[in-house]
């Protein structure tokens, strides 16, 4: 009985093997391919970024209690939605390089730190010092970039998370989003 279960066996691969073949009929002529079609936009998907920017000159605010200079920047393209949702990275270049703020340093002789705060088509920039004890000039010669990057996709969870942003610096940023430093 085992005998027949192996020589069962062997045949049924044998004949497995022999009618399994990759000729299925005659192959059919081959069309033309297509023409390419034109370049797609440069890879940022619908990040929006703005060009440097210079602000008007800033002026004394107190915001939260906190006295400080302020001015502002349009952003026309920056909604509730991507308020709600999205990312808002905004820069200062002067100098030395390009950095993210918020941006803490010692100008002036004091600890102070400029921050951007967001509201729909419009960016505040606001610069105070920590020990309360007056304002540090917001110069007009400084300039800005923002750059948007609407949600409304959730993140998977494991290794397909989308980075976060704030943790990456300018360059990084631009080369993830392929823009033009």
């Amino acid at each position: 009985m085992k005998f027949s279960k192996t020589i069962f066996t062997i045949l049924l691969v044998a004949i497995s093997t022999i009618s399994c073949s990759s000729d299925d009929g005659t192959d059919g002529v081959n069309g033309v391919d297509g023409q390419a079609g034109p370049a797609g936009a440069t890879g940022t998907a619908n990040v929006i970024y703005s060009a440097w920017l210079t602000a008007p000159t800033a002026v004394a605010e107190t915001i939260d209690g906190t006295s400080g200079m302020s001015t502002s920047i349009n952003a026309p393209q920056l909604s509730e939605d991507i308020l709600a949702k999205g990312t808002i990275l905004v820069y200062v270049s002067f100098g030395s390089g390009t950095y993210a703020l918020p941006y803490t340093s010692t100008a002036g002789g004091f600890v102070n730190t400029i921050t951007a705060i967001s509201t729909a088509k419009k960016i505040k920039l606001f610069r105070f010092r920590h020990d309360a004890g007056g304002t540090v000039n917001l110069p007009a010669s400084l300039s800005w970039r923002y750059i948007l990057i609407p949600g409304g996709v959730a993140a998977t969870t494991g290794k397909a998370a989308k980075p976060d942003y704030a943790k990456m610096s300018y360059e990084e940023v631009c080369a993830y989003f392929n823009i033009q430093l």
